[in-house]
């Protein structure tokens, strides 16, 4: 993975004392609330609703265990003893005092982390898929990539007073585990038709008040063209993206108003003047961002214990089942380490539960993690012969469910909870479902399933694009949850769709488990998943079980 050279390791400690420096002065009160709002907006600091929270960046999802053990650490110094995983492959910590974050945030200088540009109009955290480097199905890894395009971003002097945000992902297998399709630009990597890997490129996408799935505006971009061809779609947003309503000035927007060809065109002018512009230093600094990111030094050895373990253990099996996946190299497998424990808070992580996972990194998975945009904790290189040790240290420690993509699996946004943005409960929620199902003795039988729940209509939970979306609102001081069905985050993407009007808090398990049991009763066979019966059927016979009253009056 990649190390700061010494241009990294300079402006980072320069930014982190230019901040202390900055929070000093709002403390004295030099700065006022109002003053101080946009510097510490550009560095990830946060006024939620009961304190601050800093948002750190974790670039491309990717961790060494020495870095998870930092993120412990200060969440025990100055938090409460846990972090919360985002969908953007950050990390939060919500009760930061004021006069602590610099301190905070050298911590995080020191293993060569930061927040900025974890807020603010400007380009976010670029993420990737969680699987990068590890994946059976990659074309290639596309870390590099996304190491490159921080470096480019990062205080682009340019890019620092977007219109809004914007957020860049980047996949480099066929099947989408980043969610491209959903973010201002999607990357994915493709081979052209000499052989050649490059990008398909997709701009539009977008959640929130106006869900959209991005266009391709380019389905093949060469290699050495993509920092010049994303300048070139920045820049034109800059000129072109509304600025007069904040609700109308993501990119999505821009393309849609202008239409896609009209857009593609202004961007293909504004490359051929930006491309001259580019000498090929980029392509210098890739390759030596490639030779940091060379795999670790696979082993080969007899996957015998595996096999046996398992035969003889009903509880590894099942946990085998669902939470590992194919791995590139032969004798290895990919784990997903479940934060979502049956009634647990999505994505938490108590200081202890990191330190595990770190020292287990190094034991069995060559140092390394990631953080997944489904709010869950990767070891992407384990040894199938060390599995059975590895879940047994899990399991002994509260990290072995066996849940992965199933109905507790569960996307949940922070919410009111936290969030002062938020218009409804999202955590509540999502630890109820998963504890009914359980209770019920159903999830296993519905199988694969994803959930997605947000507090609020700026969908940090993804709701749009889960097989079953729940959206929290405030209907007169009262909240109300709308369901959406038949989303798809995949390079299917799909936008659910509203079927009825929204539930009240206590009826939406309810809810939730009629529409499942209307799945298990109309599926073709086990093996038809919720989303593939969804697709077959129409909406009509899940409405029917979300709305029996309706459907009464309706054949009466």
């Amino acid at each position: 993975m990649y190390k700061y050279a010494d241009f990294d390791e300079v402006f980072v400690r320069a930014r982190a004392a230019q901040f202390r420096g900055q929070v000093e002065r709002r403390i004295n009160g030099s700065l006022t609330e109002d003053e101080f709002r946009p510097l510490r907006l550009m560095n990830g600091l946060y006024l939620q609703l009961h304190a601050y929270m800093l948002r750190v960046a974790i670039p491309y999802g990717t961790l060494s265990a020495d870095q998870m053990r930092q993120l412990a650490m200060i969440a025990d110094r100055w938090d409460k003893g846990y972090g919360h995983f985002t969908t953007r492959q950050n990390i939060q910590y919500n009760w930061p005092k004021l006069p602590d974050v610099p301190d905070m945030i050298d911590a995080l200088a020191d293993v060569q982390m930061h927040a900025i540009q974890t807020s603010g109009n400007t380009i976010r955290n670029v993420t990737a898929d969680h699987f990068a480097g590890a994946a059976a199905d990659e074309i290639e890894d596309p870390r590099p990539v996304a190491e490159l395009i921080r470096q480019w971003s990062t205080d682009h002097p340019e890019f620092q007073f977007l219109p809004r945000k914007f957020k860049i992902a980047i996949t480099g297998s066929p099947n989408d585990r980043a969610v491209t399709r959903a973010h201002d630009i999607g990357l994915r990597m493709v081979r052209g038709g000499s052989g050649a890997i490059g990008f398909e490129v997709i701009v539009g996408g977008g959640l929130g008040r106006t869900p959209m799935v991005g266009q391709v505006i380019r389905p093949f971009l060469k290699k050495e063209d993509l920092l010049p061809y994303l300048e070139a779609i920045v820049s034109v947003y800059n000129l072109m993206g509304r600025r007069d309503n904040k609700y109308k000035a993501r990119i999505k927007i821009t393309v849609f108003e202008n239409g896609i060809e009209a857009f593609r065109a202004a961007v293909e002018e504004r490359f051929k003047a930006v491309r001259a512009e580019f000498s090929g230093v980029d392509q210098e600094m890739l390759k030596g961002i490639e030779a940091q990111f060379a795999p670790p030094a696979f082993r080969i050895a007899p996957e015998d214990g595996y096999t046996a373990a398992r035969k003889a253990d009903p509880v590894f099996r099942a946990w085998a089942d669902t939470n590992l996946s194919a791995h590139r190299a032969p004798g290895y497998a990919i784990v997903t380490v479940s934060l979502k424990a049956h009634g647990d808070t999505p994505g938490d992580a108590t200081s202890s539960q990191m330190r595990l996972l770190a020292d287990l990194a190094d034991r069995y998975g060559h140092g390394e993690l990631r953080i997944s945009h489904e709010q869950n904790v990767i070891l992407p290189h384990v040894h199938k012969s060390d599995l059975p040790m590895l879940h047994a240290a899990l399991k002994g420690n509260g990290l072995a469910t066996a849940n992965v993509g199933l109905v507790s699996d569960i996307i949940a946004c922070p919410g009111m909870d936290y969030c002062a943005l938020a218009t409804a409960r999202s955590i509540p929620v999502a630890q109820e479902i998963a504890t009914h199902f359980q209770s019920i003795g159903l999830e296993q039988a519905i199988g694969q399933l994803k959930i997605k729940i947000s507090g609020c209509i700026n969908a940090c939970g993804h709701h749009h694009v889960g097989h079953i979306g729940i959206l929290g609102l405030d209907r007169a001081g009262v909240e109300n949850y709308q369901i959406t069905l038949g989303g798809d985050h995949t390079e299917k993407a799909t936008i659910g769709d509203k079927v009825g009007p929204g539930f009240a808090y206590d009826q939406v398990v309810p809810a939730i488990e009629r529409l499942l049991r209307a799945y298990l009763a109309v599926r073709l066979d086990q093996s038809e998943t919720f989303i593939e019966a969804f697709r077959r059927l129409g909406p009509a016979p899940f409405k029917v079980a979300l709305y029996p009253e309706e459907a009464a009056r309706d054949a009466a």
